[in-house]
């Protein structure tokens, strides 16, 4: 029987992989490592995702004043993605478009909304808002109203403390600029936006 393990000169003719040697702290790169990071979060700030304090109770219970959240800019802005019912969304306020306001998509362009003593009619048929809790609703009734292209109906979640498209109208597609995706303040809200 003969031995099949390599012999010495075989062993030592086989490639060795190369090792980097132990380096101390460097701070060229630590520096280059910072830089990278900090131009990274003032992209995805500038350009996609920007934080945003909420004021007032319009949206609780999801949304409570002074919480954090993060908006996305980047799936309106550049058409990437559709503006749908039920989404939040941050837009210049109509009245004054030095305030932005936060509200939630009911009617999109070519809908008809209607709300008969605070229940709410899209194209004739009650939409369930499992969002507004009972004690948050108000028994308002607006008369049928066309969304027209280009517009968005919009209400806030507490409906009884809520300045919406009710009392002053469609906003227009221009004036949104964001879609609220995530809570980041205070850390036990930390969370998806729903």
């Amino acid at each position: 029987m003969q031995d099949k393990s390599p012999s010495m000169e075989e062993q030592q003719a086989q490639p060795v992989e190369p090792v980097a040697p132990a380096r101390g702290f460097d701070p060229l790169s630590l520096l280059r490592d910072i830089a990278v990071s900090v131009l990274l979060a003032a992209f995805l700030i500038v350009f996609i995702y920007q934080p945003v304090k909420v004021e007032g109770t319009s949206m609780m219970p999801g949304l409570s004043d002074q919480e954090r959240i993060f908006i996305n800019k980047y799936e309106y802005k550049f058409g990437v993605g559709a503006i749908e019912r039920s989404d939040l969304v941050v837009f210049h306020f109509p009245l004054d478009r030095s305030q932005s306001y936060i509200k939630r998509i009911i009617g999109v362009p070519g809908d008809t909304v209607e709300i008969v003593r605070g229940k709410v009619f899209v194209n004739g048929k009650a939409i369930d808002e499992p969002y507004v809790p009972e004690e948050y609703r108000d028994h308002m009734t607006m008369p049928k109203r066309h969304v027209d292209d280009g517009q968005y109906f919009v209400l806030g979640d507490h409906r009884s403390s809520s300045n919406d498209s009710r009392v002053w109208g469609l906003v227009d597609r221009s004036d949104i600029y964001g879609k609220a995706v995530f809570v980041y303040w205070p850390p036990d809200k930390i969370g998806r936006v729903h």
